[in-house]
């Protein structure tokens, strides 16, 4: 069976994610608790099932915990699980719940406890909770994103093919910070900026003119030639640690131009040997009038 996870932060997305699963076909389960994974499996195995998507998060309380040994147990039994981690900066998640005026699950008082945690406290409680799962797979950041383009995010992770390790090359802007799901960050501000160029500003580093113009700066060709050093050194021993996605982040002051088109090169570059996915935060965001 195709086993997707869908766990993290209160409020990051999981239900736009499950969403999107279910209008594609997935058997969907919204907060089930991690003991009863197993026999959900089974049982829609036994049913016809061949693809399932479950949301698992801290209502599960401590037996979140378990949740590592139960994708072991998935993956050994043969299924092709995949888990995504949602997550979301603090000033997102407490401007979504003010627009939402939902309670968060973690803001009821504790057995023996008669006082309501605060939202921030509720959150920072979630965090530490569910931090141990944080490395299970790939960990998104979804305090930007538009819900469209989270669905066309997740579509992407759970349509890639089952592979060693996944690539992921994001190019960000250093104004809008350094995103949460970063394992590895590359300041591009150091190079020459497009911005500059009256004819190439209103462009973006996906297009031919500004390719030509950044691939005949040698520094910036270097700056790639780097990181592309960098990786091939070191993922051997990222898949060594079985690792299933590794997300590189290269940023510049907008990220529209420079950060954009490293980010291209190096997935072009590493798509030749490896499972590659390539997104870009600051046109996401541009695309929506940001």
């Amino acid at each position: 069976m195709r086993v997707v996870l869908i766990t993290g932060i209160s409020g990051s997305g999981k239900s736009i994610a499950l969403n999107v699963l279910e209008d594609d076909g997935f058997y969907c389960v919204d907060n089930l608790p991690v003991r009863f994974l197993p026999d959900l499996i089974g049982s829609l195995r036994d049913s016809g099932h061949e693809r399932v998507a479950v949301a698992i998060d801290a209502r599960s309380g401590e037996s979140v915990h378990e949740l590592r040994h139960q994708v072991g147990r998935l993956a050994s039994a043969g299924h092709d699980v995949k888990t995504i981690f949602l997550n979301a900066s603090t000033t997102a998640l407490v401007q979504r719940y003010a627009e939402t005026r939902r309670r968060h699950p973690m803001s009821l008082p504790s057995p023996g406890d008669d006082e309501r945690a605060t939202l921030i406290e509720a959150i920072a409680r979630e965090r530490e909770v569910m931090s141990v799962l944080q490395d299970l797979g790939l960990s998104l950041d979804t305090s930007d994103l538009h819900p469209n383009v989270l669905r066309q995010w997740v579509r992407d992770v759970v349509g890639a093919e089952r592979a060693p390790l996944t690539l992921l090359f994001e190019s960000f802007a250093f104004k809008e910070g350094v995103p949460l799901d970063a394992d590895l960050a590359f300041d591009a501000r150091c190079l020459p900026n497009p911005h500059y160029s009256p004819d190439l500003r209103p462009l973006t580093g996906l297009d031919a003119p500004v390719d030509a113009y950044l691939r005949q700066i040698p520094s910036v060709v270097r700056f790639v030639d780097h990181i592309a050093g960098f990786l091939h050194t070191w993922l051997p021993f990222y898949i060594q640690e079985h690792r299933s996605y590794l997300t590189v982040a290269i940023g510049c002051t907008g990220g529209q131009h420079r950060s954009v088109w490293c980010a291209q090169e190096l997935a072009t570059r590493f798509r030749r040997t490896e499972h590659v996915l390539v997104r870009h935060r600051g046109l996401a965001l541009r695309s929506r009038g940001l």
